[in-house]
């Protein structure tokens, strides 16, 4: 991971230097040292090329004084309208171009410290890279940058501002990690033995086996992993930020973790298929989270769940037909076997309620290809039973970035899962489906309120983005940890 420091604003001997400049101000700070060890040169190289700080601009300055490779300008626009996601934004726009330096600083020295901070974390998350398996890569095309000075008014606020943001990021690389994996290596039984890690930071962590499961009577969950060779794992992580008073409940976060997802017997296209390595994208951002809780000592306590699965087609794989019996002793007329998630959801969540009563419970999961016809990849759509809940999401995702947007639930939607041999289906028909997949975990949260978050859009980018490398983009993490700051900490 790359290394932030926090340093007073001084002039480097050696490097590039990015600066961040508000709308309209004159050269100060460092940048004002820097133009006058270039003679003025700075001020009329930027003049020239109409850099004025508009927000978006940027110029770059080559060679500007002895030692200093380039000097690369960005816009913040106005001063008074600049929000931390905007400065974040700006620090992460700044990695490419100084990802190949020996030595960079971002001159921050005109921003407040909360600011600055905010860019050297989009600077941070954007550094992010996973190239374990890359054998060959020429050393000209990999990163040489190991360390980003970050030059601030308040060096020693900053710093001690910093360090909670740094162990959100170490949950964040954790998650992009995951999802990164190839399936080959991330099957169930990997991807939980991963998740004892967490032991060092101080979460407790638990695997459940096949057996421990069907004594359990998780029949929903073992049905999706019967036509697989890897067993199903079930892992509990508990994060016991404060120590709980009589009557006090934890939160629960629980995440879908098909590590491979073939559709089963209801078998997908080819075309694509080899994207569904980030099924388990819920399952990921969950251990993420209570990595990034435990991380940063979060005065909370929190229960993170997992079911992982491989979904596959076998001489034993579960068929369209069978009916399967869930934990909550419900039983479920398995239409298509490639709405699995559902399946696994069903019986974590019964898990949930019975072994830690919790105070409410958020899952996520990549569930299903309709959420992405319905909002894109721009937000994670949001089902909730409970409006307070939804609302700290909302706002949480406005906080971070990572946006989610309230969709409906109701009892038209969920007679669509009325079957003709069991209690329900697993399917209600395409109309509606990322709707009755929400309808059809609901009905397994016992009136608990509850949300679910319905990540297939979000949580793997086709392209760069501000914060975020192409690839796993650890939707959740942050939006989480912000919804326990908030409004679940003390």
């Amino acid at each position: 991971m790359l290394d932030i420091s926090f340093v007073k604003p001084a002039l480097p001997k050696a490097g590039a230097i990015v600066a961040l400049l508000p709308e309209g101000a004159e050269p100060a700070g460092l940048l004002k040292a820097l133009d006058e060890a270039s003679g003025g040169n700075v001020a009329r190289a930027l003049d020239a090329a109409g850099f004025k700080g508009r927000k978006g601009q940027s110029a770059t300055i080559w060679a500007p004084v002895p030692g200093v490779t380039k000097l690369l300008a960005i816009g913040l626009g106005a001063l008074d309208k600049l929000t931390p996601e905007q400065a974040e934004a700006a620090g992460g726009n700044a990695w490419p171009a100084i990802s190949g330096e020996a030595a960079a600083l971002l001159a921050t020295d005109a921003l407040e410290a909360p600011v600055a901070v905010r860019a050297a974390m989009g600077a941070l998350l954007r550094s992010y890279r996973f190239d374990k398996y890359r054998t060959t890569e020429k050393p000209e095309d990999k990163p040489k940058l190991a360390k980003l000075s970050v030059a601030v008014a308040n060096a020693t606020a900053a710093k001690n501002a910093f360090a909670p943001f740094r162990a959100v990021a170490e949950g964040v690389f954790l998650t992009r990690d995951l999802v990164s994996e190839p399936p080959n290596v991330l099957n169930p039984v990997e991807m939980a033995e991963r998740c004892k890690v967490l032991e060092k930071l101080g979460v407790t962590v638990q695997i459940l086996g096949p057996k421990e499961m069907k004594k359990l009577g998780m029949g929903a969950l073992l049905g999706v992993a019967q036509g697989s060779a890897v067993e199903a794992r079930l892992v509990a992580m508990r994060w016991k930020g404060v120590t709980p008073k009589k009557g006090d409940k934890p939160i629960c976060f629980i995440g879908k973790g098909v590590t491979f997802d073939t559709g089963g017997i209801s078998i997908k296209p080819a075309g694509g298929m080899e994207d569904m390595k980030w099924d388990m994208g819920g399952a990921g951002t969950v251990i993420g989270l209570m990595a990034a809780l435990a991380g940063r000592k979060a005065k909370a306590d929190v229960v993170g769940l997992v079911g992982l699965v491989e979904n596959m087609p076998s001489g034993t794989a579960q068929r369209p037909g069978d009916v399967v019996t869930s934990a909550s002793g419900q039983t479920i007329e398995v239409i298509n076997t490639d709405a699995e998630g559902r399946l696994v959801l069903a019986d974590v969540i019964h898990y949930a309620i019975t072994q830690f009563d919790p105070k409410w419970m958020v899952d996520l999961a990549t569930l299903t290809g309709a959420i992405i016809i319905a909002l894109g990849h721009e937000h994670a759509g949001l089902f909730s039973n409970d409006d307070e809940l939804a609302a700290q999401l909302l706002e949480a995702g406005k906080t971070t970035g990572e946006a989610c947007w309230r969709m409906p639930l109701g009892d038209a939607y969920d007679k669509q899962l009325k079957s003709d041999i069991a209690d329900m289906k697993n399917v209600g028909g395409r109309p509606g489906g990322s709707i009755t997949a929400a309808q059809f975990i609901q009905r397994f949260v016992q009136g608990r309120p509850w949300a679910h978050l319905d990540i297939a859009g979000t949580a793997w980018a086709g392209k760069d983005t501000a914060t975020t490398p192409k690839g796993a983009t650890a939707y959740g993490v942050r939006l989480l940890d912000r919804l326990v700051a908030d409004h679940y900490e003390g």
